[in-house]
């Protein structure tokens, strides 16, 4: 039987035991990083998101003293990066980059969760989804386009990436926003300008970047983007807010981690994110591809990320694309 005293100085050790470990956990989130940080890539090698993560990677190495390594995980629309992360440990050395593929996977049924089941750390940059025509094409606004295409429904084709992305979205919004039905094309990135300008697709929906250069060059026009902003590097191209249409949504990245992470150590990747966006190479590189950078912290970019949630599952219920997680 326990004396009352031998109770105490058990209680006392068990006390003394869990500040220790307490006092080790607080150590190891002040001394973070203390080892390699995996960087997860949802796409490709050699796309636009891989080749901006690379780059992000590298500063942030510089910053954090620890190298930033990328490894790319591409399928499933980014699935197959996002179900790779909500098993990993919440410990900060496992960072995915994420973008509007977060919201668009997850509400297409690409995964058995929702995007509050990882954490997110912040947004690096973001851009527009604009609607593309050639540059001799017979609609010179995006009111010409809506018009014809209400006249002749199903007639036009318009090009987009994969069923459930977010240039399938944008291009959703935008047509039923005008009240009219065209053809949607999924056509993979490198081949939808080509598709354009061959006349296999009457328009499509992209992300910004893909087509400024031929824009630029002449070749194609932008109709219309989807942003609530104009861009400046299109300044006369209108928002479609602007045409009387109730359409915002960009193609937006960022970074997530496991669900769990210690917000010390979101705290200090929101840094080293923040701080990686505004170096002199990821400048370099927005200013001359002609993405926006926008760095936002956590609480910013989660509440970004529950309107967005709730605009993506609005259009994917009205084109009949959503898939509930509740189970029946």
């Amino acid at each position: 039987m326990f004396k009352v005293s031998s109770l105490v100085k058990l209680s006392k050790i068990a006390a003394g035991t869990v500040i220790a470990v307490g006092v080790c956990y607080s150590a190891a989130q002040a001394d973070y990083p203390e080892k390699s940080i995996e960087f997860v890539i949802p796409f490709g090698a050699g796309g636009g998101a891989d080749i901006e993560g690379r780059l992000l990677a590298k500063e942030m190495s510089k910053i954090l003293g620890k190298p930033v390594v990328p490894i790319n995980k591409p399928g499933g629309g980014g699935a197959i990066t996002y179900t790779y992360l909500t098993n990993a440990k919440p410990d900060g050395y496992t960072v995915a980059w994420n973008s509007t593929s977060v919201l668009t996977t997850t509400n297409i049924g690409n995964t058995k969760f929702d995007y509050n089941a990882m954490d997110h750390v912040g947004q690096v940059e973001f851009q527009p989804m604009p609607f593309v025509v050639k540059a001799d094409s017979k609609w010179k606004t995006f009111k010409d386009f809506a018009a014809d295409c209400k006249a002749n429904p199903k007639k036009y084709k318009i090009a987009f990436a994969g069923v459930g992305s977010a240039t399938h979205l944008a291009a959703i919004a935008l047509t039923q926003a005008a009240g009219c039905k065209a053809i949607m094309l999924p056509v993979k990135a490198p081949e939808r300008n080509t598709k354009v300008l061959s006349g296999e697709a009457d328009a499509a929906v992209h992300v910004f970047t893909n087509p400024l250069k031929l824009v630029r060059a002449g070749k194609m026009r932008f109709l219309v983007i989807t942003s609530a902003e104009r861009n400046s590097a299109v300044p006369d191209v209108p928002t479609a807010k602007e045409l009387g249409y109730e359409v915002e949504l960009d193609l937006f990245r960022g970074l997530s981690v496991p669900k769990g992470t210690p917000d010390a150590i979101k705290a200090k990747l929101v840094d080293a994110m923040t701080k990686a966006a505004n170096s002199d190479s990821f400048k370099s590189r927005a200013k001359k591809i002609g993405f926006t950078l926008a760095p936002l912290g956590t609480k910013e970019f989660e509440a970004k990320l529950m309107k967005g949630d709730t605009d993506v599952k609005a259009i994917m219920k009205a084109a009949g694309l959503y898939k509930s997680k509740t189970k029946k």
